[in-house]
């Protein structure tokens, strides 16, 4: 998801919203952001593994395409500079970071950066090492494998189609072909019952339902265009809508179920607007605290 400053609501009014409604209090499903993004470098299998560690059954992720057509995990297809550097550990300048293209470059040559040992200017808690950008392949495999070590149940995957119009052909294939190569996957690993497809791109979540109908999809949104608005961009209802959570009310959560939708907020970071979203009914939290909501969850139960 997009990058937003995380703002701090009034206590006083969250507990107020909150002992309103306290009988719409529920448990939303957590999802770690990028895995465990406020504790460990994002979208890398340390990240992932530490919101396993903590509880976390859902795993949110974003994916783009390597220029040797693999389904990489990365927020952009690009090294970021605040987050990446080269394999000589030189850092990256802002102004040159696109010439970093991802799609126009092998998984190797991808892999050979550190995108692990940067300190994050607005994640002071990170804990860093030196990593790499996994495939979607290769995050899957491991939790897999970490559950079964663990005698945890399965794990879920809430993956996000980084896709947006003016980057197609140059940094990411056109729609129907990124959305074939991230559904294929999906198959060979036999993802289909435990992931959603998320994306702020209308074109891409069209194709995948061409490809697979029966996928759960869910439209993130940003906007203050109003849900009406937002859905007519889509030929289908979407399982999800993925709203930033500075956008949700009562209304809009009653609204949403009233269309037998699911309703995940994004990015929550604070304990009382998990609070908040909670005595609102929301089904899902994504964040980068996932200890933190988990904390608010178990005082739900």
């Amino acid at each position: 998801m997009a990058e937003r400053a995380l703002p701090y609501l009034a206590l006083a009014a969250s507990l107020l919203l909150g002992a309103c409604g306290e009988e719409h209090m529920n448990a939303p499903e957590v999802h770690g952001h990028r895995g465990c993004r406020g504790l460990m470098p994002e979208n890398t299998i340390p990240a992932f593994t530490k919101a396993l560690e903590l509880g976390c059954t859902w795993l949110e992720l974003d994916v783009v395409m390597t220029g040797d057509g693999e389904v990489l995990v990365s927020h952009e297809p690009w090294m970021d500079h605040r987050i990446c550097r080269t394999s000589n550990g030189d850092s990256i300048a802002p102004g040159i970071e696109r010439s970093f293209n991802i799609f126009r470059m092998s998984l190797a040559e991808v892999q050979a950066f550190d995108c692990g040992s940067a300190e994050h200017p607005d994640l002071p808690e990170q804990e860093h090492q030196r990593l790499h950008k996994p495939t979607l392949r290769e995050v899957v495999e491991a939790m897999d494998d970490l559950a079964a070590e663990s005698g945890l149940g399965a794990v879920s995957f809430n993956i996000e189609i980084k896709s947006e119009p003016g980057l197609y052909g140059t940094f990411q294939p056109e729609p129907p072909a990124f959305a074939k190569a991230v559904v294929d996957v999906i198959d060979e690993l036999h993802l289909d019952d435990r992931c959603i497809v998320q994306s702020f791109d209308p074109a891409v979540l069209e194709a995948v339902r061409a490809i697979d109908p029966a996928l759960r999809l869910s439209l993130l949104v940003e906007n203050t265009d109003g849900i009406d608005a937002n859905l007519k961009r889509l030929s289908f209802t979407p399982a999800f809508y993925s709203p930033a959570y500075e956008l949700v009310d009562k209304a809009v959560v009653d609204a949403l179920h009233e269309r037998d939708m699911e309703v995940a907020v994004w990015t929550v970071n604070e304990e009382a607007d998990m609070r908040r979203m909670a005595a609102l009914g929301v089904d899902a939290i994504i964040t980068d605290f996932p200890d933190r909501a988990l904390h608010v969850v178990e005082e739900l139960e």
